[in-house]
């Protein structure tokens, strides 16, 4: 017969990281914060989510310039500046790797 150790010590780890996801789950993130400069930097020629807004031509000062950019015209330039094929795509690979920095997971 042989003993398993460690146990203990990984439930701890899975009930702390499932604390934390739920606490991630309830939170409404700004744009800003889920686009960080590395993801930035790494997908894009921007350091930073104003660079990005100002290179795209169109006037984004409010959250209502924002929703006004047609969808498709949005999605084109995020084409042309990413390899992502639109917004969402991208908006969905940042919020993975931003969840995956709150969790301590990256």
């Amino acid at each position: 017969m042989f003993k398993i150790t460690g146990l203990d010590e990984a439930m701890k780890k899975l009930n702390d990281l499932q604390r934390k996801a739920e606490a991630i789950n309830k939170q409404s993130v700004p744009v800003g914060e889920v686009l960080t400069p590395a993801f930035l930097l790494r997908h894009t020629p921007f350091g930073s989510a104003d660079e990005m807004y100002q290179a795209s031509g169109f006037k984004i000062e409010t959250p209502e310039d924002f929703a006004a950019i047609p969808d498709e015209e949005w999605d084109a330039f995020i084409r042309s500046i990413s390899s992502f094929t639109d917004w969402k795509s991208m908006l969905n690979e940042a919020g993975k790797e931003w969840a995956a920095q709150k969790l301590g997971l990256k």
